[in-house]
């Protein structure tokens, strides 16, 4: 689905320009000429039929990046909102998430395309590690294809070792059918290492390298991802400054100094990590090593689908971690750290750094036209724009997304979303809710929100390709 292009322009908004400088440019039109920024400045001529956008007493900024987001789930959008981890990897891991067909990961992915776009999420990682079957890959890759933003497929499979998944035919013919090298839709392999000394996954890695493209994992997360893995993709030469590692929570020093040294980038869920329990948002030590940052929302199964949470949280957990330091220490604090300016770099510049994508992820001329603009007004908490930095991080929310445009192309104007068919998608996604219910069961499906954990699987640990078990894994 191909939203309208045509000249278009922004007027009078606030930019933030999310350059080198951080400009901040009041009063200032963002022309747009095809898929590029073609001019930044107050009172810009414009060539004869361009669309104007009021953007007066709004704030036009890049479009934000999400580098880790399970789009497949948000079909069971708030079902797990009571989850821990260990309830999450039961669920999907070890027990219902073999039942999604692929016109479920097509429902899905629509949904949560959509959702994304609409939050002013311009590119989305879709780490899709649902893909039973090429056939579930298709249907991704469809949904992905049906909505105008721009998409990464992180290629996953959470059924079967990476090893095997990776080395299958079929997998192969996926990639040259699919991946064509579109500027819309990127590759990446999503999976883990779980730190068992015979590395299982190094076949895996391999495929990546032999393929040319990155590789996502969840790195530091409690009792299933840690420190050994880290070693492993060191040891065997495969960690790179394409490397995105989820979460990181759980790290030790001498991993961050591995990331650091690579050149790799983290993305941290902080509402993820707070509520499942991944380990505490590490952003504090993140900075600390100065490895790169994006930030993501990991799943709708339990919360928000913004970025606009993603920055809120992360400020919070990150300051008040530095708060406690501090008292620990009989000590106050007088200057935070962490300031509203960074979080939206991550959100939008981080992202984009850490995809490699130098033609995103900021406010200036001859990059790619992914902008947003920031504007209601019928609300009251979008005025007066002080400080635009704390508006975006604090007080905006998707509801304060007037505008989104996509490589040069308007697809959500007034607040509503273009050439997306919501009741369609919403058709597609009760079909999967019935379908999901009925394999399920009522009984199963009501327990399904709070599930028992069988005394016979393993707690933490819900890969079944290994036995391997690190120091904080533990049975009953």
């Amino acid at each position: 689905m191909v939203a309208e292009r045509r000249p278009v322009v922004l007027r009078n908004g606030t930019v933030l320009t999310m350059d080198g400088q951080r400009r901040v440019l009041p009063d200032h039109d963002v022309l747009v000429v095809d898929d590029r920024i073609a001019a930044i400045g107050p009172g810009l001529e414009v060539p004869t039929g361009t669309e104007e956008i009021d953007a007066a007493n709004g704030i036009v900024m890049p479009g934000m990046v999400d580098t880790h987001r399970h789009l497949w789930q948000t079909a069971m959008r708030g079902y797990g909102a009571d989850w821990t981890l260990t309830q999450y990897f039961v669920w999907y891991y070890l027990e219902w998430g073999k039942v999604f067909r692929p016109e479920d990961i097509h429902a899905g992915n629509l949904l949560g395309a959509a959702e994304a776009l609409d939050a002013g999420v311009t590119t989305t990682v879709d780490w899709s590690h649902g893909l039973r079957t090429t056939d579930h890959a298709d249907a991704a890759v469809d949904a992905l294809r049906a909505v105008p933003g721009r998409f990464v497929l992180a290629y996953g499979n959470i059924q079967d070792s990476p090893a095997s998944w990776t080395a299958k035919p079929e997998f192969r013919d996926f990639v040259h059918r699919r991946i064509t090298g579109d500027d819309m839709l990127g590759f990446q392999l999503a999976f883990d290492v779980t730190g068992d000394p015979e590395f299982p996954e190094k076949p895996a890695f391999e495929v990546a390298r032999e393929l040319g493209v990155p590789v996502t994992t969840h790195a530091g997360v409690w009792g299933a991802t840690n420190d050994d893995g880290i070693r492993l993709m060191y040891d065997n030469g495969f960690m790179t400054p394409q490397s995105i590692y989820v979460h990181a929570a759980t790290l030790s020093a001498d991993s961050y100094h591995r990331i650091a040294a690579t050149g790799g980038s983290i993305s941290v869920s902080t509402e993820s990590e707070q509520s499942a329990g991944q380990g505490y948002p590490p952003t504090w030590a993140i900075r600390e090593h100065g490895i790169p940052v994006s930030l993501s929302m990991d799943t709708s199964v339990w919360w928000s689908g913004d970025l606009f949470s993603a920055m809120r949280s992360t400020l919070g957990a990150d300051r008040a971690r530095e708060h406690m330091a501090a008292h620990a220490k009989n000590d106050t604090v007088t200057h935070s750290s962490l300031r509203a300016e960074h979080v939206v770099d991550w959100a939008t510049m981080g992202g984009a750094r850490a995809l490699g994508r130098t033609d995103i992820g900021s406010v200036e001329v001859g990059k790619k036209a992914d902008l947003v603009l920031l504007r209601n007004e019928n609300s009251p908490a979008m005025f007066p724009i002080l400080n635009p930095y704390g508006h975006v991080a604090f007080q905006a929310q998707r509801s304060d997304v007037e505008a989104v445009i996509v490589d040069g192309r308007i697809v959500k104007r007034d607040h509503k979303l273009v050439e997306v068919d919501l009741r369609a998608i919403r058709g597609k996604v009760e079909r999967t809710v019935e379908h999901l219910r009925a394999q399920l069961g009522d009984e199963a499906w009501e327990k399904g929100m709070n599930p028992d954990v069988p005394e016979s699987k393993v707690l933490d640990n819900p890969y079944t390709y290994t036995e391997y078990r690190g120091d904080t894994r533990t049975s009953v």
